[in-house]
C-alpha cells in the first residue's frame, strides 16, 4: 500500500461549492507532518476531518477508483485499444500490472491513512469539547470502515493498518477479521448525529457529511454481505442487515431523518436536485468553481459514459443482456438514455441504429449525464457542447431506496415476509414504472401473498435496476450484489457463451457483446491480485488468487 506517502496536508478541505457558501474553506495546501502529537490546537480537528474528506473526495471522482464493478452484468468496456486495462476487469483477467489496478487500491490507503491519524492522535487535543472530539473520531471510524469495504470486497485478505506507522513487514488479516473490524467501526459511528445544522455540515437542508442514518445503512449492507459469500454467516446475519435497515427506514418515518423518496425517478441523478437531494442519505459533493482535473474539487461527468464523447475518454458501456431484460417505464427510460447522439451528422438515434457508427451501436448509461451551465443535459446534443467532462455532480453512495430493498431482500433470505417489506418493494417499482411513490393494491407488481424467496430475489432485482450503471462511490453497486450472492460465475458462463441478443422494438436487428472471457471458471477470479508495486514492498502480498481463498475465515 501506499504508506510511503508519510506526509498528508492538514490545511486542504474539501470543497462542497454551494451557492450559498462558494468559498468553504478554500486555503492554501500547508503540509504538517502526521503525528500523534500534530493535534495542539482545536482547530487542527477540524482541519485533519477536512483532510480526510478531501481524500475521500479524491478517491471517488472517477470510474477508475470503482473499477470492479464493471466486473457486474450491468456494465462492459469497450474493444478500442486504449481501453486494455478496463477490459481486463471486465473479461475477469486482471493483471498485477494493471493501469487500473494501483489507483483503485491506493486511494483508499489514503482514506485509512487520514482515518487513523484523527484515530490515534484526536484524542490529545487540548481545549476541545467532548462532542467535537466525537464527531471527528466517528467520521474517521465511519470512512476507514468504508474504504476497508471497498478493498476486503475487491482484493480479500488485508493488512490490517491501524496505527501511523510504515511497516512493510505487515502479514495480511483474513476477510472475517476485516469484516469485524468494519462492524466495530461503524458501531462506533452510529454515535454521530442524526441531523447537522451549521454550514458546512449541513448545507440546503441537507447533511453534507456522514451521520448516523448512513452508519446505519452502511452497517445493514454489511451484515448483507457478511450472510454471503464469502462468509456464508446465514440466517443470524440477514437478520441483522434487516434490523439494522429498519432502524433507518423507521427514522425517517418519525421524522428523526430528514429523507424522502423523489416521486420522478429521473430526479435522483438531475441537475436541479444535486446539491438539495433528499433521497441522498450519503454522497460526497464536488465544486467546479476553482478549475478541473485531477487534482481540483470538480468529478469527472459523463465523460466517462458517452458514445460522441472523443479522445479515447469514453470508458464504460452498458451490457446489452441487462439493457434486454431491464422492464419498460420511466426508470429504464432515464437510465439508459432512449437515442444516441451522432456527431457525424448531428442528429440522435436509437442506439442500434446502423446509421450510427457500429463502434457506437451499445446502450449506454445516462445518470452521469451533467452538464457544465446548470442546465438539464439535453441527449440529442453533442457531450461537447454542453460538458467538458468535469462537473460538480454529487457522488451518490447510498439512497432512501436501497435501504427499502436491503431490508425486503435481508428479511425474505432469513426465511421471512411481512406487509412492510412488500410495501416498500411496491413503493420502489411502482416509481420506476411511473405510478409514484405509493403502494396501491391496483398497480402494485408484488403481492402480500408472495413467500419470502419470492420477496428476497424481487428485492435483489429491484436494487439491480434501481442502481444500475451506478459506479462512482457506490457502496452497493450491481457487481457486489452478484459477488455476496455467489452468482459472478453465472454471469461469467454467459459471457463466454456470448449469446445474440434480438433488440426489443429494433425490427429483427441483433447484437452481440463486443467483449467475451475465456477459459473456464475459478472462485478465485472474485478478487483481483494486488498491484505489482506494493507487492515488491511487502512480502505478504506476494500470493496466488487460488491462496487468497485460504484467508477467508
Amino acid at each position: 500500500m501506499k504508506t510511503s506517502l508519510i506526509r498528508i496536508f492538514v490545511l486542504v478541505t474539501i470543497t462542497f461549492g454551494f451557492v450559498s457558501c462558494n468559498d468553504f474553506l478554500k486555503e492554501d495546501p500547508n503540509g504538517q507532518l502526521m503525528s500523534n502529537n500534530a493535534f495542539t490546537q482545536a482547530s487542527d480537528l477540524d482541519g485533519a476531518v477536512n483532510v480526510l474528506y478531501r481524500q475521500v473526495s479524491r478517491s471517488t471522482f472517477g470510474i477508475t477508483q470503482f473499477i470492479q464493478a464493471i466486473m457486474g452484468d450491468d456494465l462492459s468496456t469497450h474493444r478500442a485499444s486504449n481501453k486494455a486495462g478496463i477490459r481486463e476487469w471486465d473479461l475477469y483477467g486482471v493483471s498485477t500490472g494493471n493501469d487500473r489496478l494501483l489507483w483503485c487500491w491506493q486511494d483508499k490507503w489514503l482514506v485509512i491513512k487520514a482515518a487513523n491519524f484523527i484515530i490515534n492522535g484526536a484524542s490529545n487535543t487540548p481545549n476541545v469539547t467532548e462532542e467535537d472530539l466525537n464527531y471527528a473520531l466517528n467520521q474517521a471510524h465511519f470512512w476507514r470502515a468504508w474504504a476497508y469495504y471497498y478493498l476486503v470486497r475487491t482484493f480479500g485478505p488485508l493488512p490490517m493498518v491501524t496505527s501511523n506507522e510504515v511497516d512493510f513487514s505487515i502479514g495480511l488479516s483474513t476477510v472475517s477479521d476485516i469484516f469485524n473490524m468494519i462492524v466495530t467501526d461503524l458501531q462506533a459511528a452510529e454515535n454521530l448525529p442524526a441531523n447537522y445544522t451549521d454550514t458546512p455540515r449541513s448545507m440546503n437542508g441537507i447533511n453534507i457529511v456522514a451521520n448516523s442514518a448512513a452508519a446505519k445503512a452502511m452497517l445493514s449492507n454489511v451484515y448483507l454481505t457478511m450472510a454471503g459469500w464469502p462468509l456464508n454467516l446465514g440466517t443470524e446475519y440477514y437478520e441483522k442487515a434487516a434490523a439494522k435497515a429498519l432502524e433507518v427506514i423507521t427514522g425517517v418515518e418519525n421524522g428523526t431523518y430528514k429523507y424522502s423518496l423523489y416521486e420522478n425517478y429521473a430526479d435522483i441523478h438531475s441537475v436541479a436536485e444535486n446539491k438539495k437531494n433528499k433521497e441522498c442519505i450519503l454522497g460526497i459533493y464536488y465544486s467546479n468553481s476553482w478549475g478541473d482535473g485531477d487534482s481540483s474539487e470538480s468529478a469527472r461527468g459523463c465523460i466517462n459514459d458517452f458514445p460522441d464523447c472523443t479522445g479515447g475518454w469514453c470508458d464504460t458501456r452498458a451490457e446489452i443482456g441487462f439493457w434486454v431484460n431491464f422492464p419498460e417505464g420511466p426508470r429504464k427510460d432515464a437510465t439508459y438514455p432512449v437515442v444516441t447522439y451522432n456527431s457525424g451528422d448531428g442528429k440522435a438515434y436509437p442506439w442500434w441504429s446502423e446509421s450510427l457508427p457500429d463502434a457506437n451501436r451499445y446502450p449506454y448509461f445516462g445518470k452521469s449525464k451533467f452538464t457544465n451551465d446548470g442546465t438539464e443535459y439535453d441527449i440529442y446534443k453533442s457531450l461537447g457542447s454542453q460538458c467538458n467532462g468535469w462537473v460538480d455532480q454529487t457522488h451518490q453512495m447510498i439512497r432512501l431506496s436501497e435501504v427499502y430493498l436491503w431490508y425486503a431482500e435481508a428479511l425474505g433470505r432469513s426465511g421471512q415476509t411481512n406487509a412492510k417489506a412488500i410495501e416498500l418493494l411496491n413503493i420502489v417499482r411502482n416509481r420506476a414504472d411511473g405510478n409514484g411513490v405509493k403502494s396501491d393494491a391496483s398497480i402494485n407488481r408484488y403481492s402480500l401473498s408472495m413467500t419470502a424467496s419470492e420477496l428476497a430475489e424481487a428485492a435483489y432485482n429491484e436494487h439491480g435496476w434501481e442502481i444500475a450503471g451506478w459506479l462512482w462511490g457506490a457502496i452497493d453497486c450491481r457487481y457486489n450484489d452478484m459477488q455476496r450472492m455467489d452468482r459472478v460465475q453465472d454471469h461469467f458462463n454467459t459471457r463466454v457463451q456470448n449469446p445474440t441478443y434480438v433488440i426489443p422494438g429494433a425490427g429483427g436487428i441483433t447484437r452481440q457483446e463486443p467483449n467475451a472471457p475465456t477459459g473456464s471458471w475459478s472462485e478465485s477470479l472474485m478478487y483481483v491480485p494486488y498491484p505489482e508495486q506494493d507487492v515488491n514492498r511487502n512480502a505478504a502480498l506476494n500470493i496466488s488468487l487460488a491462496d487468497k481463498l485460504n484467508l477467508i475465515k
